[in-house]
């Protein structure tokens, strides 16, 4: 088989049921190809070459034994915010990075099941709070198209590594456009489903009302392969929805004609670089012509978004990293004095800037005297952003526009002005914040850097998403755009 870093997972698929390759052969390559390029990239944390080669041989075996499901072989990269048993599940933090999970999160559990080859473990901003992936302990991932510029966060180390084509597919998460964002900058296709879709056990809570657990890959179609084994109701979950999951891969293809697209008057506003409007513009007139029906919607609250998630989010996290203390696993501080001593210099010690920032505005948000000010204030408003999707919704049946205001931007040019960062996530949150699913393509280019286009759905529209997205790559190429280096 020529090339089969290149390859669609079922194409991969069907080469290792026909015999073309063998799991090992195929693991062998994207493990020289990590090698070769991820020095420059920094897009693993880990890389479990033993485990992948003892998995690639069961692969195999059951293989030659007709025991095989479509995805047994095929290598996956998870996000090192999925526990992964006996492997380090770091969180890109210092906090974590000697913690060897006791067991497998729900979504490595049925890929493994389903026969997948994990790869390794992806780099990540620090518990998953970021917009750059310049927050991880082990340093920033760097952007394969431009390698000065940032990959995007939180899941900036599964959106690089597949634009380089390092996996043919990743896990990643999504709590305000983590997947979305990077897969946006990387020019790769990312979606992170509605909220309850994906099991979040043994997934490290950032904000627990907001985290998804999604996919990063090439195209739609690769997703939909994934997500039919790793979507379901999982009990251990108490988050998690008994919804059937559909046969995504088998409503791809599907006819789009008389598909109401909504189109966002607030996504086209002030602050969207013109070239990354032309392009949403252009893919709306792509998918137009091929029987959707246009109209212009509001979502009024906008706006809004950002300043509700950065009161709700951070509230959540400053709950959910209390755990963090040194006293049962995580970064314990030498030479401490006593107790209290010992808790302060742990948390000092093994936190970043960016997480003690976001559990010092989530402890004041939730504290006496301002819970009502702020973390009850922000509820409120995300009531009216889900109210103005769900309003949204009555009218079309998506919502098209750009998943980022810009392109990627310049490692370090945002790294002293957190509220601009933040910015960059404008048009993804609300979608967190309401629980939809949504997912972005590759829709173009400026100046060599990767534009892209966001679909929003209604809750478990998934199915729909995914075939849209695969009618558009059917009518563009921009997906199998691959940066010099990955070639």
């Amino acid at each position: 088989m020529q090339n089969p870093h290149s390859a669609s997972l079922l194409e991969l698929s069907d080469a290792l049921h026909e015999g073309q390759i063998t799991s090992m052969a195929l693991a062998e390559v994207f493990l020289q190809r990590i090698r070769q390029q991820d020095t420059v990239l920094n897009s693993f944390i880990t890389v479990t070459e033993d485990e992948v080669r003892a998995q690639a041989a069961a692969a195999d075996d059951r293989l030659r034994a007709g025991q095989a499901t479509r995805l047994t072989g095929i290598p996956i990269a998870h996000k090192d915010i999925f526990c992964t048993k006996g492997v380090k599940t770091t969180c890109g933090s210092r906090m974590l990075q000697d913690f060897i999970a006791p067991y497998d999160a729900t979504v490595v559990e049925r890929l493994d099941r389903a026969g997948m080859v994990t790869l390794g473990k992806t780099n990540m901003d620090e518990f998953a709070m970021g917009s750059s992936n310049e927050n991880s302990y082990f340093g920033p991932v760097r952007n394969p198209w431009d390698t000065q510029r940032v990959p995007g966060g939180s899941s900036g180390g599964s959106a690089a590594a597949i634009a380089a084509r390092l996996a043919p597919v990743a896990t990643a998460t999504d709590t305000g456009g983590s997947i979305r964002q990077p897969a946006a900058f990387c020019g790769v296709t990312g979606l992170k489903p509605s909220y309850g879709r994906v099991s979040r056990y043994g997934m490290v809570a950032f904000a627990s009302s907001l985290d998804q657990g999604g996919l990063i890959a090439a195209s739609a179609a690769d997703i939909a392969l994934v997500l039919e084994e790793m979507a379901g109701f999982d009990e251990r979950d108490s988050t998690s929805i008994d919804h059937p999951v559909e046969s995504y891969v088998s409503m791809l293809g599907q006819s789009i004609e008389g598909l109401r697209i909504g189109i966002a008057v607030e996504h086209f506003s002030q602050g969207v670089e013109p070239a990354v409007a032309q392009a949403s513009k252009d893919a709306i007139a792509l998918l137009e012509g091929q029987g959707a029906k246009v109209r212009e919607i509001r979502l009024p609250h906008t706006e809004l978004s950002v300043p509700a998630y950065y009161v709700v989010a951070p509230a959540e996290a400053s709950s959910n990293l209390a755990r963090y203390d040194g006293v049962r696993f995580g970064h314990r501080a030498a030479d401490s004095q006593d107790l209290e001593d010992m808790y302060k210099r742990s948390r000092a010690q093994g936190f970043g800037d960016e997480v003690k920032r976001r559990i010092m505005i989530g402890t004041y948000a939730l504290s006496a005297g301002y819970y009502d000010a702020y973390y009850l204030k922000g509820q409120q408003i995300r009531r009216l952003i889900s109210g103005d999707f769900a309003q949204a919704f009555e009218d079309v049946d998506v919502i098209v526009g750009p998943t980022t205001p810009t392109v990627a931007f310049k490692i370090g040019e945002k790294a002293q002005d957190p509220v601009a960062m933040y910015l960059s996530d404008i048009f993804t949150i609300g979608v967190n914040l309401a629980g939809l699913p949504a997912m972005s393509l590759p829709a173009g280019f400026t100046n060599g850097l990767p534009i892209g286009l966001q679909i929003v759905g209604n809750y478990f529209d998934e199915g729909r998403l995914l075939n849209l997205g695969h009618q558009y790559q059917q009518l563009s190429d921009w997906h199998r755009q691959v940066p010099a280096l990955s070639a």
